[in-house]
């Protein structure tokens, strides 16, 4: 992971909910500085941090800002979306019949078929690595001699986010680190 005291070429911007806490940590809750920059001009954000960098127009100047907070509060006790994206979240990026974490080959299985009525759901889909789900085919799990390394469960919002939190992004800006749970050293 990268640290850094530069701004960003986009000027990226944290967004913080209003208790101060990040939206979301995977993907890390950021904007563009001209959606900040139009969140502030509608009162939806308190600019908490700003870069050394300037906006101007031909009336105007204002720092960009690198980290803002919401003024209303965005409950994250809604359940997540199963998408794809978070399948793979829940499961940390790992094949869950070999444990492999290779990206490239990573792909999502029905559990039970669904060539025998399995439904495309949160506790019947899991990450797999193509190797596996090939292997896998038609069948189901002890069948094949696959057992999985952890059930097929709906996960909250507040777990998705803690796995979240073993994935860091490959750039921070050091005026976030005060609201990032992330063990980093900052570069020179």
């Amino acid at each position: 992971m990268n640290v850094s005291r530069i701004a960003p070429q986009d000027l990226r911007c944290l967004v913080l909910n209003a208790d101060y806490q990040p939206l979301s940590y995977y993907p890390l809750s950021t904007w563009p500085w001209q959606e900040a920059i139009k969140a502030v001009f509608l009162e939806r954000v308190d600019i908490v941090s700003e870069y050394d960098r300037a906006i101007r127009s031909p009336s105007f100047e204002m720092k960009a800002p690198s980290v803002v907070a919401l003024r209303d509060y965005v409950s994250q006790d809604r359940p997540p979306a199963f998408t794809r994206f978070n399948v793979f979240l829940r499961d940390g990026f790992t094949c869950q019949y070999c444990g492999t974490n290779k990206l490239d080959m990573l792909t999502f299985d029905h559990v039970v078929p669904r060539s025998r009525g399995g439904q495309t759901s949160w506790e019947n889909i899991v990450a797999a690595c193509a190797p596996c789900n090939l292997k896998k085919g038609g069948k189901l799990p002890r069948e094949a001699g696959m057992p999985l390394l952890k059930p097929a469960e709906r996960p909250s919002m507040h777990q998705l986010q803690a796995t979240g939190r073993r994935f860091p992004p490959k750039y921070l800006h050091e005026s976030w680190l005060d609201y990032l749970y992330w063990d980093v050293e900052l570069e020179a």
